[in-house]
């Protein structure tokens, strides 16, 4: 990649994606990228010293509810309707070798 900040190689970008792309192609991503470096340095320039780090943009906290035990559907009801069982658990197709 070029060293020149602002500057972005879109055929090496493209080789590290393993893309191949048409010359046409590599013009257009080449200014669309030139436009997004372009409005991110305009980002940069914005004073946010006023601005409290947050890991989201707005206050938000989990609601959970208590853990309690309650009744749910019979075990044998559900395994019945398995296609294959043994030992009250499901059978299923081996998925990894």
């Amino acid at each position: 990649m070029p060293e020149n900040k602002g500057q972005f190689d879109v055929a090496y970008v493209a080789h590290l994606a393993r893309l191949q792309l048409t010359d046409t192609e590599m013009a257009q991503f080449s200014a669309q990228l030139q436009n997004i470096l372009a409005y991110v340095a305009k980002l940069n320039e914005l004073d946010v010293s006023h601005v409290e780090p947050t890991a989201h943009a707005v206050p938000l906290t989990n609601v959970l509810r208590p853990d309690e035990v309650r009744p749910s559907i019979e075990r044998q009801r559900i395994l019945d309707n398995a296609p294959e069982t043994s030992r009250d658990l499901f059978i299923t197709p081996k998925i990894v070798e």
